[in-house]
């Protein structure tokens, strides 16, 4: 265990020191301009000129993006970083610097040296001075063998140091997503390790920033109901105004598109966590005192976080290759779909013969409609997904025993692409180290380095008693209707593992989700949950449950085991299902 054992939440030994650029009162406003490797090419763009910053942020990297970035670095050593950003700086970093703007991203993947050193380079280039700095030390592939990468999960002290020395860029690798909001508001308030409340604060506003648009209505249950939808169709990037004491208004730039209100900051709360106690390096932050309310237009507050010392472990994510796989997606239109099915499975598991792949996987997808207008509304599709070790067994073996029964099986015989050779997949896993073994370290714009210390105060994670539950509703008529028409729902996954976040807008909503969806009500409701673990996790502050399932994604979205690899819809799947709703939530 690293450094001593906090016993109590909001332990708040404050660093002293000199004046930070917070000192005045202003909150920090701080932006995100980029949710995933790949998100909007124009976002760092539109959020420099959208309105006023002072640090703009860009979350770039997955679980499945470091994968990608391994591969890249196989091929070429000074490779591994989010080669987008520097594209994206190209016609922004003099805008930037200009505006007094600081950039934070953790676009440096498996190479955040690389990454800065092509930024100064670019910035020579343009006649741009900045002051570029990095932070290494996740990197952990050597006490891993046989991982592609092995990256521990870092928290924001080392983006503090950088900024405090006068980065006017700062490139990361592996660091929490939420670090890059809370390495910045340490920075502009001179919060110290042990400031719990305002880090665990700073960790809640992150985790609502990460996902860019997810937070201004984009992917969220109720997005049809703000002008038709349309209100949607170029959702705006968020923006966090974050107070000295943690708590921060979530808003965007004025006359961007979509929307943010207490419904969009609660889906995004809800993605990808899981308890009452959301871990981070920086600090474990409460979700059970995480409070919402109305700001204004486009505006929400979130206040109320309590913050507990961090874990003694940090968390390593582990990328591997797992094997190679190959898929066939055959199309069965109009009648017979199950014999169809049935002939050019058997035909195609004949021809694969006894030295078959290792895994083979078929899913029959009913989606053809009686007496159908068009051929393709008559369809339905029979996939197969094969997995091995051997390349072979799942290339030419698979996709020519397909084609082969191309004019000797089912009628309508075809399917919706050509098979090819197979493509290699990675596996996903968690390891845990100890934070004291890790060398996070802040690399100045000088080049000198600052080993940031280890917490001098941890606490283990402990699960938080269950809450007393809400009264129920009184008994009354209920109509047969979809789920959600009452709650709404986001879901994402952790490695091989995903989960369900659901919340109720109204109070009598709640009183009726939180004795409704048990663990057992849910596994009726989605049977693929039914041989799972699963566990509820109560948040009435939020008036939300937050389930968590345990291997539904197998080894992980890079080796894409299932229709829907990340369980990004997983959720929406829960909001169709049909159930008893009381006539008065209708």
């Amino acid at each position: 265990m690293s450094g001593r054992t906090a016993d109590g939440p909001g332990t708040d030994r404050r660093a002293t020191g000199a004046p930070t650029p917070g000192g005045t009162g202003r909150p920090l406003r701080i932006g995100n301009a980029s949710g995933f490797y790949g998100d909007r090419f124009q976002a760092v763009r539109e959020m420099l000129t959208g309105g006023p910053l002072d640090v703009l942020t860009g979350d770039y990297l997955a679980e499945l993006t470091l994968l990608i970035l391994g591969r890249d670095r196989l091929k070429d050593p000074g490779l591994g970083y989010a080669r987008t950003f520097l594209r994206q700086l190209e016609d922004t970093l003099g805008l930037a610097r200009e505006r007094g703007v600081r950039i934070v991203v953790n676009a440096g993947g498996l190479n955040p040296a690389g990454l800065a050193g092509a930024v100064r380079a670019l910035a020579d280039r343009a006649g741009v001075p900045t002051a570029v700095a990095h932070v290494e030390g996740d990197d952990l592939a050597a006490r891993f063998p046989g991982a592609l990468t092995a990256n521990a999960y870092l928290g924001g002290a080392g983006i503090t140091a950088c900024l405090s020395a006068g980065a006017d860029v700062v490139v990361t690798g592996r660091v929490t997503d939420a670090a890059l909001v809370t390495g910045p508001a340490a920075w502009w308030f001179g919060w110290g390790p042990e400031s719990y409340d305002e880090l665990a604060g700073a960790v809640v506003a992150g985790h609502v920033l990460e996902c860019g648009t997810q937070a201004t209505g984009g992917n969220y249950s109720f997005f049809a109901e703000a002008d038709g939808g349309r209100a949607v169709l170029r959702p705006g990037f968020p923006v966090a105004e974050v107070h000295a004491d943690g708590s921060s208004v979530i808003t965007k730039h004025p006359g961007t598109g979509g929307f943010v209100d207490t419904g969009t900051v609660t889906a995004q709360l809800l993605y990808e966590t899981a308890g009452a106690r959301y871990p981070g390096p920086d600090a474990t932050a409460r979700l059970d005192t995480v409070r919402l309310a109305p700001d204004g237009p486009d505006r929400v507050r979130i206040s109320g976080v309590r913050g507990e010392a961090p874990p003694p472990a940090l968390k390593v994510g582990l990328n591997r290759l797992g094997g190679w796989r190959n898929e066939v997606v055959f199309v069965l239109t109009g009648l017979d779909i199950d014999a169809k099915a049935a002939l050019v499975r058997e035909q195609l598991m004949d021809a694969l013969g006894a030295d078959r792949p290792a895994e083979v996987r078929w899913e029959l997808a009913r989606t053809e409609h009686e007496d159908a207008d068009t051929e393709e509304r008559a369809a339905a599709y029979l996939r197969l997904v094969v997995r091995d070790p051997d390349a072979e067994k799942v290339g030419r073996a698979v996709s020519g025993a397909a084609i082969e029964l191309a004019l000797g099986s089912y009628p309508g015989f075809h399917v919706t692409a050509p098979p090819g050779k197979g493509t290699p997949y990675g596996v996903f896993e968690a390891a845990y180290v100890d934070a004291t073994e890790v060398a996070h370290t802040a690399v100045l714009p000088g080049g000198a380095k600052a080993l940031v210390p280890p917490p001098a105060w941890t606490r283990p994670l402990a699960p938080v008693p269950e809450p007393a539950l809400p009264e129920p509703l009184p008994p009354g008529p209920t109509r047969r209707a979809p789920l959600g028409r009452v709650v709404g729902a986001r879901s994402g996954d952790k490695g091989g593992d995903a989960n369900i976040g659901v919340w109720a807008r109204t109070e009598d909503a709640w009183r009726w989700l939180a004795r409704e969806l048990t663990v057992d009500r849910l596994r009726d409701l989605l049977p693929e949950t039914a041989a799972l673990p699963v566990e509820r996790h109560v948040l009435p502050g939020l008036r939300a449950l937050n389930f968590t399932v345990t291997g539904i994604l197998g080894e992980g979205v890079a080796a894409q085991a299932r229709f829907d690899p990340q369980a990004k819809a997983l959720g929406e799947w829960l909001r169709a299902r049909y159930a008893d709703l009381p006539e008065a939530l209708l």
